[in-house]
């Protein structure tokens, strides 16, 4: 009796014939995987299981019998590409297949520092993000982020000027490429302007143009020019130098007679020769100073615009008393309010020594000059003939303090910014005025910086001229007195 399976045609001849078939057609990685699998089976081994030429009843019933131990089993062949596609191809089962198409190498890694566009790409990414790179939403507004990134940009290239010398080449490159990219924002900061075309047939048509914010079109220029002055006053430092500077950690005998100020210890000692600067070097620097100083005040007087142009934060309103007489306190109140007013005789009643005092005294008269303010625009127009007098008093007052602020400011130009100050930019939204307050800013502080170096020159020759002015006055009177004895004798 026939077997079953042969019975119905389903013989071990059409099964190669069909494995034969699909051969032909398939692809390269199929191709590789039927050899090995080819390969697996045709073992020299005559009492294999799974023997090609052995009736599928009985490989059936093989297969049951021996369990796991029967099994096809065979490896697979490496993808294409791998590295055991070079030392050894696997035989190809038909003649009619077309050749594997060789895979491209993989791209090799980068390595070393990050290019241009990459670091542009992620500081404006933080930009866009408000800083909060979680992507929960709760970053800032795009306006304290870029005054942020500027701010942060020149504390870690200028926190480390310690000395009067130039700027390290990589550090003054790395400033001018960052900050171009910080400032390239305000070129898109644009208002519409009227303007006039002229058509082709002569006839001329009043249109809108776009052209930069006229306050930033001023004031950038001002600043990149106010930088770059900066920079050029430190590299004057190269060269011309009859002083020095020692090590925070020096001994006694290397830091001289020049005593140390425990306020600015992290700064190095400067030295001079023992009779001080020469005439020619002692002008050259005060030289440098004044033209720094000229930066200083220039910056200054930018950034005190900016802010008065932003707008005061209603949460400062809030947190203000009623009147100004209550932020000030009496004393003060009283010396504003007088018929005859001395500025002078109100900073006189604050200790000056300490910064916290002088700033808690900027922060209560920007206060009441702020309530007065207010009131005065309030209730401008509603104001009765009897309320006159007093209108007119607040705008004395508010013009007394706002003298104060500035001479707090151009004597204590290194000062920490008031709460009002802070407040404005914390909820300012105008990105052209954060950029313009953050970079007169950062100068300001530089210039300041440099100026102070400059300073601490000058003390020391100072201290240097005096010592050797004491020393020549001892060896002076030492000489009277040997001839005074000589002459007795």
């Amino acid at each position: 009796m026939a077997r079953p399976l042969l019975k119905i045609g389903h013989g071990l001849d059409r099964f190669r014939r069909r494995r034969s078939t699909s051969s032909s057609s398939s692809s390269p990685l199929a191709l590789s995987l039927s050899s090995s699998a080819a390969a697996a089976l045709s073992d020299d081994d005559p009492g294999s299981p799974m023997d090609p030429e052995m009736p599928p009843a009985a490989r059936r019933a093989l297969s049951r019998s021996s369990g796991s131990r029967g099994r096809l089993s065979f490896e697979l062949p490496p993808l294409a590409g791998g590295p055991s596609d070079k030392e050894e191809a696997p035989p190809r089962t038909s003649s009619s297949s077309a050749p594997a198409p060789a895979r491209p190498a993989p791209a090799a890694l980068h390595e070393g520092p990050p290019s241009d566009a990459e670091m542009v790409r992620e500081k404006f990414s933080k930009l866009l993000l408000g800083e909060d790179m979680s992507g929960t939403g709760k970053g800032v507004s795009s306006a304290l982020a870029l005054s942020n990134a500027i701010t942060n940009l020149a504390a870690s290239v200028f926190g480390e000027q310690r000395r009067l010398q130039p700027m390290a080449a990589d550090q003054k490159a790395r400033w001018r490429r960052e900050i171009d990219w910080l400032l390239s924002v305000s070129d898109h900061i644009v208002e519409f302007v009227p303007s006039k075309q002229v058509s082709e047939d002569g006839s001329t048509m009043e249109i809108m143009i776009t052209q930069q914010r006229r306050d930033l079109q001023m004031n950038i220029p001002a600043l990149r020019k106010l930088d770059a002055m900066l920079l050029e006053y430190l590299d004057n430092f190269k060269d011309k130098q009859e002083f020095w500077y020692v090590s925070k950690d020096a001994s006694e005998s290397e830091k001289g007679n020049t005593p140390r100020q425990d306020d600015r210890w992290w700064l190095p000692t400067v030295r001079v020769p023992p009779g001080g600067l020469s005439d020619a070097s002692r002008k050259w620097v005060q030289h440098q100073k004044d033209l720094v100083n000229q930066v200083l005040k220039a910056a200054m007087a930018i950034n005190a615009n900016v802010l008065m142009e932003m707008d005061v934060p209603e949460a400062y309103i809030e947190s203000l008393p009623k009147n100004g007489k209550s932020t000030l306190g009496d004393s003060m109140y009283k010396i504003i309010t007088e018929d005859h007013f001395n500025p002078e005789e109100l900073l006189g009643t604050v200790d000056m020594s300490a910064e916290y005092n002088i700033i808690d005294l900027k922060n209560r008269i920007e206060a009441s000059v702020v309530i007065w303010q207010r009131k005065m625009v309030h209730k401008e127009g509603k104001l009765s003939w009897g309320h006159g007098v007093k209108f007119e008093k607040r705008e004395k007052f508010e013009a007394r303090a706002e003298n104060v602020l500035l001479l707090i400011k151009h004597r204590f130009p290194g000062i920490a910014q008031s709460a009002l100050d802070i407040s404005k930019i914390q909820y300012n939204r105008d990105i052209g005025l954060a950029i313009l307050e953050s970079y007169s800013r950062t100068l300001e502080s530089l210039a300041f910086t440099v100026m102070s170096r400059i300073e601490d020159v000058l003390h020391a020759d100072s201290l240097a001229q005096a010592s050797n002015t004491r020393t020549q006055e001892s060896m002076r009177m030492a000489s009277l007195s040997r001839y005074d004895t000589d002459k007795v004798s």
